[in-house]
């Protein structure tokens, strides 16, 4: 089944104010061999903030579903006990 997601689109959300600051900060240093280590680390660092905030979406609409789920069960577990007791009244009077 697809369901549309009733939570943000990580895509469109911003990274930590922290660490756009710092990525400002390595934008302006001298290009230098230590500027390009930096850059490359900083963008690891925002892939992984990208990639967590994406697992932590999925796995929270997940459990959003996965509670709707329980509660159509429970439900369904309510009414059929109901409709047991009903049929096992039936039999009884028939007796």
């Amino acid at each position: 089944m697809d369901y549309a997601s009733r939570l943000p689109n990580p895509e469109t959300e911003e990274l930590p104010r922290e660490l756009s600051e710092l990525g400002r900060q390595i934008a302006v240093l001298n290009a230098t061999r230590r500027h390009e280590e930096l850059q490359v680390a900083y963008d690891q660092v925002v892939d992984s903030v990208k990639r967590r905030r994406r697992i932590l979406n999925l796995v929270q609409e997940a459990l959003s579903q996965l509670r709707l789920d329980i509660k159509y069960l429970m439900f369904d577990l309510e009414v059929t006990r109901s409709e047991r007791d009903e049929l096992r009244q039936r039999l009884e009077s028939n007796d």
